[in-house]
């Protein structure tokens, strides 16, 4: 396990992409690992309050796919290494708590694609993102026609992908494929502590705010909000709930239990 390194900082669980030789650049074994460590995150829910991603080294939160991998697949072989970025992709969105991710770098193909898959995007004033794939005479293949115009709009995001143009740290915000934009050597700081602003909420509510948000954006608003409806009821029979409330009547800080 020496391509994705995951740290525990208090309750907040951080993936890094360690492949900085390579600009940290997603290749079948780097996304094997990365299935495997969240798959062991998803496992602990007792434990798991928030997950930040990133990438190794200063350059890089990940500079895209590995292009000298790809550069001898066939089609069907393609199509494995699609499916397996999908996959893991898929794999960050389920997860049941909020998922940042804290862009190092580069963020390009691959790397815009799996900062797409996260709830929350953060950026350093180095950062860069794009989907350059046309220029290799290929298309996104981990979700960015999909996911990108979903976060900026199908006009922008077309324009993005088909003429393969780059973004800096603040343009990128100004699109909305970022937050915040923060100086380089601030951004872990910066992130860890949203991080642990988020983990000291009670975590069954949170759970439930990304589901129900999740589920909603599927649906039609009235079946959305139906939905709300149902999920806000069940909380008032959590331990969570009955505590919150309890505790801001009692103006004292709550003690959240996870139930």
């Amino acid at each position: 396990m020496d391509l994705v390194h995951v740290t525990w900082e208090g309750p907040v669980a951080w993936v890094e992409i360690h492949r900085p030789q390579a600009l940290n650049a997603l290749n079948a074994a780097v996304l094997n690992e990365l299935e495997l460590e969240l798959a062991n995150l998803a496992a602990d829910p007792e434990a798991l309050r928030v997950v930040v991603i990133t990438g190794a080294g200063e350059k890089a939160f990940v500079a895209g796919a590995d292009i000298r991998e790809m550069a001898a697949l066939g089609p069907a072989q393609a199509a494995a290494f699609s499916a397996q970025g999908h996959r893991v992709l898929a794999a960050i969105e389920a997860l049941p708590v909020p998922v940042i991710a804290a862009v190092n770098g580069f963020a390009l193909g691959g790397g815009c694609e799996l900062a797409l898959a996260c709830d929350l995007v953060y950026a350093s004033e180095n950062a860069k993102f794009g989907q350059p794939e046309v220029k290799l005479g290929l298309i996104p293949g981990f979700g960015g026609t999909q996911r990108l115009a979903r976060r900026i709009g199908p006009m922008r995001a077309l324009e993005l992908v088909v003429t393969a143009r780059t973004v800096g740290a603040a343009e990128a915000k100004a699109l909305g494929l970022c937050l915040e934009v923060f100086p380089k050597a601030e951004l872990h700081t910066q992130v860890q502590t949203i991080a642990e602003g988020i983990a000291q909420m009670g975590p069954v509510a949170v759970r439930s705010a990304k589901a129900t948000q999740a589920r909603g954006l599927e649906a039609p608003l009235a079946t959305a909000n139906a939905l709300e409806r149902d999920a806000f009821a069940l909380l008032f029979a959590t331990a969570d709930g009955k505590e919150g409330m309890t505790a801001f009547v009692e103006k004292r800080d709550a003690v959240f239990v996870g139930r």
